[in-house]
């Protein structure tokens, strides 16, 4: 995908990224939207349209704007966030509920450059093998994610619910009434199949989504990634 800026702004590298989704009622979700945004659907196992909620926790490296080498001690954290998946002015797109991060100058920079809804959080990523524990906590939520990883599974195509689910390049937010689009450029992710053995969350729930079991995961090593401005769109 070529975004319609040819120059980034920032250069990021996305590593060891959990997709975690459940489903649910498109009603419940669309009063949580931004005029100009509708729900994006997907059908679950019985085949009704349904909005999907993911849960991404993942580490971000080598953070840098395009034109500067990264800063000490401020380019490599771990990073979750809360979306659903949006249709819009500009297409196809991700909405976040919230984005936490271990950086209070990546969430600065985030809520004033890309409106953002990120918050500092105390988080950890810790790998062993196959092996891998989430753990995050701020003052209104926390998570516990453990996820043995399996094996790599095919690209997934056009139509399918895991390209619906992972492979997007645009993000939505909003400053007032007003309504941006952003865009990222990455390869297409390269997955593998993971089983979560232990789950808390109760990240969803402080975004006022009603809690339920995350029934779909897939895990990507990662991807390079170059981000794009925002512009104002609608």
């Amino acid at each position: 995908m070529t975004p319609r800026s040819s120059r980034p702004v920032m250069r990021q590298s996305w590593r060891d990224l959990l997709f975690l989704h459940f489903p649910c009622d498109p009603a419940e979700i669309a009063p949580m939207l931004p005029q100009g945004l509708e729900v994006e659907t997907f059908p679950d196992a019985s085949g009704g349209e349904r909005a999907w909620i993911g849960l991404v926790p993942f580490m971000m490296r080598d953070v840098r704007w395009a034109f500067a080498p990264p800063v000490p001690g401020t380019h490599t954290f771990p990073e979750t966030n809360v979306r659903t998946y949006v249709h819009g002015p500009a297409g196809s797109g991700v909405w976040f509920f919230s984005l936490d991060a271990m950086s209070r100058i990546a969430v600065a920079t985030a809520r004033t450059a890309f409106a953002l809804p990120y918050y500092f959080s105390r988080m950890t990523v810790r790998r062993e093998g196959d092996h891998i524990r989430y753990e995050g906590r701020r003052q209104a939520a926390e998570y516990v994610i453990e996820t043995d990883l399996g094996p790599e599974i095919p690209a997934p195509q056009e139509g399918s619910l895991e390209y619906f689910l992972v492979e997007r390049y645009r993000l939505y937010a909003a400053r007032g009434d007003r309504l941006w689009s952003g865009e990222v450029r990455h390869p297409p992710y390269r997955l593998r199949k993971a089983t979560v053995s232990n789950l808390r969350d109760t990240l969803a729930g402080a975004a006022g989504i009603e809690a339920r079991p995350y029934v779909h995961a897939v895990f990507s090593e990662g991807v390079d990634v170059d981000v794009f401005p925002l512009r104002r769109v609608g």
